[in-house]
């Protein structure tokens, strides 16, 4: 017996459209795979936008502690108030050490301390870089006076 095959005769029309069809499926693939790669490239950017906001966060808040610290080694060593002052440099031992916290916590990190001493006024500046090169400071201020009997 012999076998006999069948032939199906495609019209060129039907080749086309299903021509057609396979080149718009492979376009339908290729712009969902670009929105895909749209949609992560736009997470890695949050990331690193988060990540940013979040190291000058904990620069600010280790500043604030720094500024809030040595006010209260002030408090502590009221008697000498004015050996705290300065830019770069103080006299107090308690400031010096305090100037090099400052340092090791902080990128390009510095301070100044200014000690009014009749009024007991007093400003504390710290200072620091961001990896991207940008300066930023903190300042606070507060009065520091010895109670008097009254």
């Amino acid at each position: 017996m012999h076998g006999f095959c069948k032939h199906r005769h495609i019209s060129p029309r039907m080749r086309a459209r299903r021509s057609a069809a396979r080149g718009v499926a492979l376009i339908e693939v290729l712009v969902a795979m670009l929105i895909f790669m749209f949609g992560v490239l736009g997470l890695i950017g949050m990331q690193g936008s988060l990540t940013r906001t979040q190291t000058e966060s904990k620069m600010r808040a280790d500043a604030a502690y720094l500024a809030s610290e040595v006010i209260g080694r002030m408090w502590v060593d009221i008697n000498n108030l004015t050996s705290y002052a300065g830019d770069s440099s103080c006299s107090a031992a308690s400031c010096t050490e305090w100037r090099s916290k400052v340092g090791q916590m902080l990128p390009g990190g510095g301070a100044s301390i200014e000690v009014d001493e009749a009024t007991g006024d007093v400003s504390v500046t710290v200072t620091w870089a961001t990896p991207n090169g940008d300066t930023h400071q903190y300042v606070t201020q507060t009065t520091i006076a010895a109670k008097t009997a009254g």
